[in-house]
């Protein structure tokens, strides 16, 4: 089973649309996850459009008054799945994440929030952070690809490339 991953695409308030780089990387995966800070559900409805999508809430969602589940499990092939935003401060803590994966029983915890990517192997648990294809924090812009057959697991980051726009460009479209 191929997985998109992807997090803190903020659109409308960064940028207008997702990254055409993001679509074509998406293009053959079974599943795209999204661990939060979408500000809008344009970004479910566009993914949706490559395959399905399971999305959580993000903290800057629940300013824009999105109703998304704070965390999710999945099963993908005999591999147990978490998604969460990430906890508020420290952005990206890795004790922080390992104990929430534990909290949801599962071997991958995939999170967000701090808009940096992360691949890292903590005891049994792979923590995932496919970063930000939009507003990097002192990282390139990025999603992952989570391929997972038959309990082996494979991840590769992908980088998005430059903005298309400035900053100065999104202000003149309005938000939803």
């Amino acid at each position: 089973m191929l997985i998109g991953l992807i997090s803190d695409t903020h659109i409308p308030d960064r940028a207008r649309v997702l990254p055409e780089k993001v679509l074509t990387s998406f293009k053959d995966v079974d599943l795209i996850i999204h661990a939060g800070d979408l500000t809008t559900t344009r970004v479910i409805d566009e993914l949706e459009d490559i395959a399905p999508v399971i999305a959580i809430q993000g903290n800057m969602d629940r300013v824009a008054g999105l109703k998304l589940p704070n965390a999710k499990t999945i099963e993908a092939e005999g591999v147990k799945i978490g998604v969460v935003h990430g906890e508020v401060y420290p952005r990206g803590d890795t004790q922080q994440l390992l104990y929430l994966a534990r909290q949801l029983d599962v071997n991958i915890l995939v999170s967000g929030h701090s808009h940096q990517p992360k691949i890292e192997q903590v005891e049994d648990v792979l923590l995932l952070n496919p970063g930000s294809p939009i507003v990097p924090r002192l990282a390139d812009r990025t999603v992952m690809l989570l391929e997972v057959n038959d309990k082996n697991v494979d991840v590769e980051i992908i980088k998005i490339g430059a903005p298309v726009c400035s900053a100065l460009d999104f202000n003149q479209y309005p938000r939803d």
